[in-house]
């Protein structure tokens, strides 16, 4: 079952759990827009689903809404944050920010973070970028859930990947994946409806494909072995050793670069996410090519592949972020589709903190 609520009611509720748990008002506000952007994509599982999870890491301290990252280092097109285990949602949107600020002064700006958390959906930082006529590019660590080409436990994060490229009238080329086949968000949803995995999602203690969501998870979190499989699926007939490459990539520019945990060294707990590794770059159009021109072009690019003759039963070929921004549209108009169950929970939690819910 699921149920349509208002955009703006789900953002200040959000918002308010995030007030009364500690963080300031911006960052609140901040975090609720982030989560509710998700969910307005229709990518529940890194959406307002994780408030709990979030409530539950603020108040053991894992995550800290009352820190601010330390610069580490700095240079014109450059910054190391050290984010000393603060909200990952309302810092990365300051410093996609601050990178933004720095590729207009110079052309081009990147920053890693090590100890941060949890920061939803790569997109919404490299659609910041997109918006300013810039090529944006993000990517984090995970725990380590993603089981490397023939092995039998996990070493690498689901470590996402997201790049952006504006084109005319406001589209907005948006890849954003995991190096994983699936996220362990997307399993979280599959146990929540009571659904097995398809087969080629993950393996199992034995290394064996597995389509059990509930065993999976709680191997996962138990670290007995098993996790999700690379992008390209087990072996290597079908090139999963092309995203456990990519996997291994992200870890590096995120973790490696700022001096921030990697591998199988990042763990979740029953509490709450691993602190983690941000990595963002923005960089002007251009300083290749003018601006107006890149777009013309990727414009033309982008309808071409929409003029592509679909499959039968298909509407027609998307490129990558245009079928989320149609249903942030229908989202917009018609309120955010969430299971009921997600949220009954985040009314719940919200009464727990006094908040009074308001009949959408």
């Amino acid at each position: 079952m699921t149920v349509k609520v208002k955009q703006e009611l789900l953002v200040e509720l959000c918002a308010k759990v995030f007030i009364a748990l500690g963080l300031p008002k911006e960052d609140a506000w901040d975090s609720a827009e982030i989560l509710s952007a998700a969910d307005a994509r229709g990518i529940q599982s890194h959406g307002t689903a994780r408030l709990r999870r979030y409530a539950e890491g603020l108040k053991a301290g894992v995550m800290k809404g009352d820190i601010k990252a330390r610069i580490v280092h700095e240079t014109p097109i450059s910054m190391l944050l050290d984010a000393q285990g603060a909200m990952g949602l309302s810092l990365c949107k300051r410093t996609m920010k601050r990178i933004i600020e720095k590729a207009k002064e110079n052309g081009i700006a990147v920053c890693s973070i090590r100890d941060s958390n949890h920061f939803g959906i790569a997109a919404y930082y490299t659609e910041m970028a997109a918006r300013e006529d810039m090529i944006g590019i993000a990517m984090t660590n995970t725990a380590a859930l993603g089981v490397p080409t023939f092995a039998r436990e996990a070493a690498f994060g689901t470590n996402p990947i997201a790049f952006a490229a504006p084109a005319l009238d406001g589209k907005i080329f948006s890849l954003d994946m995991s190096t994983t086949t699936v996220t362990r968000g997307k399993v979280e949803v599959y146990e929540r409806q009571g659904k097995q995995l398809p087969p080629g999602w993950a393996v199992g203690t034995d290394g064996l494909v597995t389509t059990d969501p509930v065993s999976l998870l709680d191997d996962m979190l138990h670290l007995r072995g098993g996790g999700l499989l690379p992008l390209g699926g087990e072996g290597d007939m079908a090139g999963g050793y092309k995203g456990y490459g990519l996997g291994v990539m992200v870890d590096i520019l995120c973790a490696i670069a700022s001096g921030g945990t990697f591998g199988r060294a990042v763990r979740d707990t029953e509490l709450t996410s691993a602190r983690v590794c941000h990595f963002f770059l923005a960089m002007r159009l251009d300083i290749f090519r003018p601006a107006a021109e890149f777009k013309k072009d990727l414009s033309t690019l982008l309808d071409d592949l929409n003029s592509l003759k679909p499959i039968e039963g298909v509407k027609k070929v998307y490129y990558a972020g245009q079928r989320e921004m149609e249903l942030m549209e229908e989202s917009r108009i018609n309120g955010i589709t969430l299971e009921e169950n997600v949220w009954n929970d985040i009314r719940a939690l919200a009464e727990e903190y006094g908040i009074i819910v308001q009949a959408d």
